[in-house]
């Protein structure tokens, strides 16, 4: 859902302070090959980027749709299971088809344990729990959150990265808007407190996990979809272990539910990021992470249309200023 954070060039993790996408890390992308051909040799017989970043908005912004749609039928650790595995099997896939191997040596798979658990297995269960008591829209708007929540963590985590007054501002901008969704001038009345704040640990979870990887990853070889392919299935066997733990398996496979996780973890997990991959590679990093400010404007539009949820005049004002203080956080010194 990051969730979106967007790759750049060469091979290291995303800064913590990167807006994040519903759910996946993305380690920075290899650069070009010595001597290839420019842009237009790779990108021949794609889509228009324009087009594509539009799939991509749409496909991250629906995510919060489809954990709703799948938490109908099954436990949210059982929605989580689902979007890992189906996000793993479509990365595998992509693996297997350009013969690519999986990251090797103890240490590495170690860490990728430790950031399968900050970026996939805690936050996709925590925003699946989060659903069972608030709208999608408002859990696509604590996602939001994340790089505000980053730039906080980035104070005390990583002396390289202290803010300017502008990503102060920003900081404190983002919050506001916070406020101003849950109605904090009326008492926050009509939400779900466990469900908002659950939502919002899950949107914290991202740049935690982000400065564990940039600490502990940065100079792993491998391309973006070794590493998180390997991530993801890492995750699948957390969540396998902890659901065969806390919930019972399934008696019945409802059509719409099963259908949604399945979508949200080969769409919103392996396609999407392959999509984004290309997108950075094609246009850079700056132009491609601005998809993360179309996702709660979408996640908002598709759960009162589709899903008839109710939305107050505060909920679309509030998303626009913690989008606000999302963009100035992310500003920097040139």
């Amino acid at each position: 859902m990051s969730a979106p954070s967007t790759p750049v060039p060469p091979s290291t993790p995303v800064p913590p302070s990167t807006p994040a996408p519903p759910g996946t890390p993305t380690p920075r992308l290899s650069p070009a090959p010595a001597g290839a051909p420019a842009t237009k040799a790779h990108t021949a017989g794609r889509l228009d980027w324009r087009l594509r970043f539009a799939v991509l908005s749409v496909i991250w912004g629906f995510s919060f749709l489809l954990i709703k749609v799948g938490t109908e039928a099954y436990a949210p650790f059982q929605v989580a299971l689902g979007r890992v595995f189906f996000g793993a099997l479509a990365l595998l896939t992509v693996l297997l088809i350009r013969r690519e191997p999986l990251p090797r040596g103890r240490r590495t798979w170690a860490h990728l344990t430790v950031a399968a658990l900050l970026l996939n297995t805690a936050p996709f269960s925590l925003f699946a729990y989060a659903e069972l008591s608030i709208p999608s829209s408002l859990a696509g708007i604590c996602n939001a959150t994340s790089p505000l929540w980053g730039m906080a963590l980035s104070l005390v985590a990583l002396s390289e990265d202290r803010p300017t007054r502008r990503r102060f501002a920003g900081l404190g901008l983002g919050f506001l808007g916070v406020l101003t969704v849950l109605g904090a001038w009326q008492g926050f009345s009509g939400l779900d407190a466990k469900g908002t704040a659950l939502a919002l640990l899950a949107a914290l979870c991202y740049p935690i996990g982000w400065i564990y990887v940039r600490r502990t990853l940065a100079s792993t070889p491998g391309s973006p979809v070794a590493l998180t392919g390997a991530q993801l299935l890492v995750s699948t066997l957390q969540l396998a272990a902890v659901s065969a733990l806390f919930t019972s398996a399934p008696t019945s496979f409802p059509l719409w539910p099963t259908l949604s996780v399945i979508a949200l973890g080969a769409l919103g997990t392996g396609m999407a990021l392959q999509m984004q991959y290309g997108l950075v590679t094609e246009i850079g990093p700056t132009t491609a992470q601005m998809v993360t400010y179309f996702i709660p404007v979408i996640a908002t539009t598709a759960g009162v249309l589709l899903l008839d949820e109710q939305l107050h005049w505060n909920t679309p004002v509030g998303a626009a200023v913690v989008l606000a203080g999302a963009a100035l956080t992310q500003t920097r010194r040139r």
